[in-house]
């Protein structure tokens, strides 16, 4: 409970007590005045850190951070790294786009296909008795895309490639 919450509830519960006697209503409107007045102070103290945090910036730039909390450049070890992800990852793509670029109408849009594949939504679904991994991929937006992608998850499934640190091979579907 705040000081400012404490204080109302003190004076919500101050009460006359006793005779109604000119000292005991005297002693009981200074008891309320200057419990009257604290409140107020505490209520302009809460306005003034409300007006201080408004004051506070929500974005800073990284200029303006201290030195001990800027970012550091990543060690040439992580870029080597992040470069070596880079390109397995596009070799993969470009691997990938060659498997559907004989069975596509427009050769070109492969790359861009796969992009669709990427951002499309899929399931997955783990059955540990089998050692079986499927990925179940969600039909494109025209029946071309969707034969392509059935094409690319058959040659994938073929290559009977199992997921990383476990021994569930992976199958590809269309979901139909």
């Amino acid at each position: 409970m705040s000081k400012l919450t404490r204080k109302r509830a003190h004076f919500g519960a101050l009460s006359l007590e006793g005779d109604i006697e000119p000292k005991n209503v005297e002693a009981y409107a200074q008891k309320k005045a200057a419990l009257q007045e604290e409140i107020e102070q505490l209520n302009q103290q809460v306005s003034a850190l409300k007006a201080a945090r408004k004051q506070t910036k929500k974005h800073i730039t990284v200029g303006e951070l201290p030195e001990e909390e800027r970012f550091k450049q990543l060690s040439m070890q992580s870029r080597y790294l992040i470069d070596a992800i880079k390109m397995i990852a596009y070799r993969a793509e470009t691997a990938m786009a060659n498997i559907i670029r004989p069975t596509m109408s427009h050769t070109d849009e492969a790359r861009r296909l796969l992009k669709g594949i990427y951002s499309n939504e899929v399931d997955i679904f783990v059955d540990n008795e089998a050692k079986i991994l499927t990925v179940q991929l969600h039909h494109l937006a025209n029946q071309m895309s969707s034969q392509v992608v059935q094409q690319l998850c058959e040659e994938l499934t073929a290559t009977e490639t199992v997921f990383p640190g476990t021994e569930l091979r992976m199958i590809y579907k269309m979901v139909s």
